[in-house]
This record gives C-alpha cells, sequence and structure tokens, in this order.
C-alpha cells in the first residue's frame, strides 16, 4: 500500500507513512527488487505467471489511465504470491483425496478458506489424518522455503481453532 492509505490505515501523517516505507524497503530490499522486476515483467509481456507456470493477462498494465495502470500494477505483484498460494493449496488437495481413496478412509475433505481445509474424519481416523495430511501439504512442491502446516482438530471447525 502506498503512504497516503497507510497513513489513514495506521492513524499517522503521510510523512511518516513515507518514512516508515521508506525505511521497510531499506530493510528488506528483496521485497523491492521482487515488486520492480514482477511490473517490468508485467509491462513487457502483458501477463505474470504462478509458481505453477498459470498466466494472468494485464490488459491494462500499459494503460494511459493511472488508476487502471495502478489496479494492474497490484494486480501484478499479488498473481505470483496468492495463485501461487492458489495453485499449491489445490495441488495439495487432489493428493490428499488421492490418498484417502487409495487408502480407503472414511474421512471426507468438506471445505477450503483461504488456505485452510477442513475435513471430517471418525476418531480412529484422526491421527492418522493429520498426519497424512501434514506430510502432504508440507511435500507439495519443493521450495527454498520450508513450507509448515499447522494442524488442529475440534468437535466442529470452532474448536479446532
Amino acid at each position: 500500500m502506498g503512504p497516503f492509505r497507510l497513513a489513514k490505515e495506521l492513524g499517522i501523517s503521510q510523512k511518516m507513512a513515507k518514512t516508515f516505507i521508506a525505511h521497510y524497503f531499506a530493510r528488506y530490499q528483496g521485497v523491492k527488487r521482487f515488486i520492480d522486476d514482477t511490473i517490468e515483467e508485467a509491462v513487457r509481456t502483458g501477463k505474470v505467471r504462478t509458481l505453477l507456470d498459470r498466466h494472468r493477462q494485464l490488459p491494462d498494465i500499459g494503460s494511459r489511465s493511472r488508476t487502471a495502470r495502478e489496479f494492474a500494477e497490484r494486480t501484478a505483484v499479488n498473481t505470483p504470491l496468492q495463485g501461487s498460494a492458489a495453485d499449491l493449496i489445490k495441488l495439495a488437495m487432489i493428493r490428499i483425496q488421492e490418498a484417502f481413496r487409495k487408502e480407503r478412509l472414511q474421512s471426507k475433505m468438506l471445505l477450503q478458506v483461504h488456505d485452510e481445509l477442513v475435513f471430517e474424519s471418525p476418531p480412529e481416523e484422526q491421527d492418522h489424518v493429520a498426519d497424512l495430511v501434514r506430510s502432504t501439504m508440507e511435500g507439495v512442491y519443493a521450495l527454498r522455503v520450508p513450507l509448515k502446516v499447522n494442524i488442529a482438530i475440534g468437535n466442529n471447525w470452532a474448536e479446532a481453532h
């Protein structure tokens, strides 16, 4: 987000927000490089890609309208991150379902909410399903940083949180 929105969200001056953003990018230079490189690629190619090579066209990336262009730039930066997360969880869901079928488990995958999966399992399968889900999700794709999964068990979704 830019200084105007950050100032509004935090209740600080725009000058202070600009300083905060500058310090953030000075400390996390790789983030700034990622943003700049991603926007540059989008301008050059008219699209961005997710980790699993899904493409998103960005027809407004070169727009003369500042509003349209800036929205396309934000989309360009978000897509590789959020789109890749979506790719990975969908791949994990496929593999988990295949394992359930192969092992003839009674457990069911009920719901996906962003980066969470909700299952229904008989008590005798819960520990095995938790191990299977964790190992499948953490190993779904080789990355330089580890994927970590938190498992919670409860009689309903609220209890599991």
